[in-house]
């Protein structure tokens, strides 16, 4: 499975150093963290909150505060569908925060290739 995703500044979601403060500190908690990398995880499809709650094992309750603490970040979209809540990661913020975190990386110049995710290989050991 590959995913590859260029790493740049988002002309529609700029981002600047309150809005990056705000993420880098709702990703600084262990749950929030855990929950935005299975989102991330979960694809565009996104997850409803209580596949997300089973998931990570954490009473609704705490759930809902990780929740809007991401949203609240614009990290997170939320959308109804029906009687469920569906939550997918903002892959526009994402690549906007880490593109705003890199953006003067290697004096301006143009240093790092898209960023490929491959699918890991167990590691083969030679005899």
């Amino acid at each position: 499975m590959l995913c590859d995703f260029e790493i740049r500044r988002s002309e529609e979601m700029p981002v600047n150093t309150e809005n990056a403060v705000a993420a880098l500190a709702a990703l600084a908690q262990e749950h929030r963290l855990t929950l935005f990398r299975l989102l991330v995880k979960a694809g565009e499809s996104g997850m409803p909150a209580g596949a997300i709650a089973q998931a990570l094992g954490v009473p609704n309750s705490s759930l809902s505060f990780h929740l809007a603490q991401l949203r609240n970040a614009g990290l997170i979209l939320q959308e109804r569908q029906h009687r469920s809540l569906i939550y997918r990661a903002n892959y526009q913020a994402m690549n906007g925060l880490v593109g705003f975190l890199l953006e003067n990386c290697c004096a301006g110049a143009d240093c790092a290739p898209a960023a490929t995710c491959v699918t890991a290989q167990p590691e083969r050991k030679s005899a």
